[in-house]
């Protein structure tokens, strides 16, 4: 599987690519600071409010075993790292179509936001690494798995 460059254009697909450049901002703070709006698009439905979380990730043994991908249906999910060291998103279509798979290599100073519905594997690091998250709490399963017949093996 190829690995891409995390771009605005081609994740779109996909939910949103998080990163200062080209975002609308303006100081604050007597002009000791800089503020960036609007960087994704939080989406939560069915009663949902929006949490915010750590997550401590390790890095996983080469080739990576993928045999899993999970979606979140009544919510998008954010991750921004909290390092500057890249990582890697792998998403695709559907789980079973294996032409659909895309990998893309993120630098430590770009997050994603996974489009709601969006089949993404877990996060996916070369170093330990820590993330803030935005996603939805609330009733309901915002959880879907698909456990894959057939891995996928990806050597970064």
């Amino acid at each position: 599987m190829k690995i891409e460059k995390l771009t605005r254009k081609g994740f779109a697909a996909f939910g949103d690519v998080i990163e200062l450049a080209g975002a609308k901002h303006y100081g604050i703070n007597q002009g000791f600071a800089e503020r960036y709006d609007d960087l994704c698009n939080v989406d939560v439905i069915e009663g949902g409010a929006v949490k915010v979380s750590l997550f401590d990730v390790k890095p996983r043994p080469h080739p990576i075993c993928i045999d899993l991908m999970e979606r979140h249906p009544l919510g998008s999910q954010a991750f921004y790292p909290l390092q500057d060291e890249d990582w890697l998103v792998l998403v695709c279509g559907a789980p079973k179509d294996e032409n659909s798979y895309r990998c893309f290599r993120a630098t430590g100073k770009q997050g994603i936001n996974y489009a709601r519905n969006t089949w993404h594997f877990p996060l996916l690091v070369f170093a330990p690494s820590r993330f803030i998250i935005v996603d939805r709490k609330g009733p309901g399963n915002n959880l879907e798995e698909v456990m894959l017949e057939k891995a996928l093996f990806l050597a970064p």
